[in-house]
């Protein structure tokens, strides 16, 4: 078993903000989708990016079927 690098992010904007997550700095296509019952589809994900400046910015929210 490979174990992963995690590091801890804040995220900002969306139905998520101010909560931090643990993503893997070494991913080459970095984002992440958490299930979520705050945003515009219960039940469904919120979706976060790194920006440019490498802070982590609600991008949209996603029906459940949609990943």
């Amino acid at each position: 078993m490979v174990s992963r690098p995690e590091v801890e992010v804040e995220l900002h904007g969306g139905p998520l903000d101010g909560w931090r997550v643990p993503v893997d700095p070494t991913d080459p296509d970095p984002w992440t989708a958490i299930l979520s019952d705050h945003g515009q589809h219960p039940g469904g994900r919120s979706l976060y990016a790194p920006d440019a400046a490498g802070a982590w910015r609600w991008v949209r929210d996603l029906r459940w079927d949609e990943l």
